[in-house]
């Protein structure tokens, strides 16, 4: 694609590489918005001049001549002397721009609002063109008449690409997310009866009937003190239909919200607020709640704690440690997303386990299996020892959804030294199986999961790929979304893994990888992790640390700051810098850290850390470095502890 032009807002043109292209000044950019008015057609030399003052130069004909030479230097640079414009042609008594149907943004945006597509591809490419809009159309030229009239067309045309997304969010099951839009929309263009009506009918679906009829009273007062007008029929229609629950409303699926509604208000209206059965039933409101998204993550997290308190504080242990380890919510990322509430949550789990008296098996059970779980990356005995009891118990009493819980435990101080990749492709595969055997889904993802990495650690891709599939597959039809960011990261590393894969290709899985973290809730995964991987990229490859301040290193600055010291040729502040960095955590990027080290420490000739890596690192001889985590690789762990030998 050539130039493109924008008037979604102020006037401007980019190059075929992106770059704003200079206008000159305003009149330049008039004459050009003009032309884009006119679609292709051509527009006398004498109209340009009535458009463009109202009290004409002399040589107004002349000026706006120059204005066209100029204009023409500027979009087409590379154009020959006297060559004849491709772009903004002479025709007859004056000028047309020949642009195609992509290269104005006004033009895209129209055929996109009036494009069939399926419900979710046209709320997709409703969302992006929306995003086009940069402010008003034709924005500095809101007070010329040969605007005034594409301005308007173009501004109903938005309006009308907003309810044409919310009607496809409504027709593909998206009622919930469509609301608040809608409600937004009609803050600012309270006449749109057509939004007052789409609005109506997603709280309608959404179970929210009361509100529904609430929405239709307002329109109805604004149409009638703002315009003097009645609702039209429609709208009175879809009052009628709401009030006497209309099949027609609320097709497919969404009926489960009407549903879910009536039992929530039937569930308020019988369970007295101060019920201890609340409480447990909030934990398994907010377990299901974890895994619907990254909302819903970091919802669930903000209520965890307090649900924890508030059974504390009517003094039951067992009741505080049904409450506890009820949230049995599968965890594959050995970072805590808040470490601090984690550690609030272990304390919690332990006072609940001193306070238990007689047998209490299977709640103590659960107890050491969060107290494991939230303990990840600790590396600390009391973790491991919890993770172990947890599963004795849970194998004893031969209860499968306490297993698997307690092997997620297990799974997750499976990291106390490196090169465990082999015992954690068991647990994985445990899990598997016995979540097959007993319908538990969300553990079946897990298992999954825990076997990718594994054997992307040992460089059983074919295998691993096998897993990957299967996470994709039971992530769609059970609505795991966030099980799809790891497979996402998969597949980059597995390009990254190839030595015939080029760069470019590799590059752009990993920046389709990073976009899936947007939104993920999950910060322990997400911090410094894009930065990581081009890190890992660039060691591989035996190039040096990428630099500048803009990197965000997150929790993994200690261990990439003496690389990055060393690509600034400040080698005796990397030798400072590696002796000043902690241990590596005990977790998925355990080699992948000591790798860093490793490579540092070589270079600026530390003996001392070179012998500790050297020992950390021997274990996981046959694994590729970092592919235990899924996301990235820095090659075979062999090849750094041969250096480390030569060295």
């Amino acid at each position: 694609m050539g130039v493109v032009f924008g008037v979604l807002g102020p006037v401007t043109a980019w190059d075929g590489s992106g770059d704003v292209i200079a206008l000159k000044g305003p009149k330049h950019r008039a004459v050009l918005a003009r032309l884009i008015v006119a679609r292709g057609r051509v527009v006398p030399v004498t109209r340009l001049v009535d458009d463009l003052w109202i009290d004409p130069p002399a040589d107004a004909v002349g000026t706006v001549r120059t204005f066209v030479a100029a204009l023409r230097r500027a979009l087409e640079p590379d154009r020959p002397p006297r060559s004849p414009s491709r772009t903004l042609v002479t025709e007859g008594p004056g000028y047309a721009l020949r642009a195609g149907p992509d290269e104005v943004d006004a033009w895209r945006f129209a055929r996109a609002v009036g494009a069939n597509r399926p419900a979710r591809e046209l709320v997709t490419s409703l969302d992006e063109a929306l995003g086009w809009w940069r402010g008003p159309a034709f924005a500095e030229f809101a007070e010329d008449g040969w605007a005034r009239a594409e301005r308007s067309r173009l501004t109903e045309l938005r309006l009308r690409a907003v309810e044409r997304r919310a009607e496809a969010m409504l027709e593909a099951g998206l009622a919930a997310d469509a609301a608040p839009d809608l409600d937004a929309h009609l803050a600012e263009h309270p006449w749109r009866e057509d939004a007052w009506g789409l609005l109506a009918l997603a709280l309608y679906r959404t179970g929210r009937q009361a509100d529904a009829l609430a929405v239709l009273r307002r329109a109805r007062t604004l149409l009638v003190d703002r315009l003097g007008i009645d609702p039209g029929p429609a709208l009175r229609r879809l009052e009628q239909d709401i009030l006497r629950q209309a099949d027609h409303l609320d097709p497919g699926g969404d009926a489960a919200a009407r549903v879910w509604a009536r039992a929530a208000a039937a569930y308020d209206r019988t369970v007295a607020s101060g019920a201890r059965d609340r409480l447990e039933s909030t934990v398994g409101l907010l377990r299901n709640l974890a895994v619907t998204g990254g909302g819903g993550l970091e919802a669930a997290r903000e209520q965890r704690m307090a649900t924890i308190a508030a059974a504390e504080e009517l003094g039951d242990a067992e009741l505080t440690a049904r409450v506890i380890g009820a949230y049995d919510v599968p965890a594959i990322w050995t970072r805590s997303d808040d470490p601090r509430q984690a550690a609030e949550i272990v304390a919690a789990a332990e006072r609940t386990l001193a306070a238990l008296h007689g047998e209490h098996d299977g709640v103590r059970a659960r107890l050491l299996a969060t107290i494991a779980l939230e303990s990840r990356g600790s590396g600390t005995e009391r973790a491991r020892a919890a993770a172990l009891e947890a599963e004795r118990i849970a194998r004893r009493l031969d209860e499968p959804a306490l297993l698997a819980f307690a092997l997620n435990g297990v799974f997750m101080q499976t990291f106390h030294r490196a090169g465990l990749a082999p015992r954690r492709d068991e647990i994985g595969a445990e899990l598997v199986a016995l979540s097959v055997r007993h319908g538990l889904v969300p553990f079946e993802v897990l298992g999954h999961l825990v076997r990718l990495q594994a054997l992307s650690a040992l460089g059983d891709f074919a295998a691993a790929d096998h897993h990957a599939a299967a996470v994709d597959r039971l992530a769609e039809r059970h609505q795991r979304p966030l099980a799809g960011v790891f497979t996402e990261w998969y597949r980059a590393l597995r390009l990254a893994a190839s030595d015939e894969t080029a760069a470019g290709e590799v590059e752009a899985a990993y920046r389709r990888a990073i976009a899936r973290l947007d939104g993920s809730g999950m910060p322990g995964l997400a911090d410094g992790l894009p930065a990581l991987a081009t890190l890992a990229l660039r060691v591989r490859e035996g190039r040096p640390a990428q630099v500048g301040d803009e990197t965000r290193w997150g929790p993994y600055e200690p261990w990439a700051r003496p690389l990055v010291l060393l690509a600034e040729d400040r080698t005796n502040e990397a030798a400072a810098a590696l002796r000043a960095a902690p241990e590596p955590p005990r977790d998925l990027l355990y080699e992948a850290m000591w790798c860093f080290t490793a490579r540092a420490a070589m270079a600026v000739g530390d003996r001392e850390t070179m012998a500790r890596a050297h020992d950390e690192l021997a274990p996981a001889m046959a694994e590729l470095a970092g592919a235990g985590s899924g996301l990235l690789t820095l090659g075979p762990v062999s090849r750094y502890v041969h250096d480390l030998t030569r060295e």
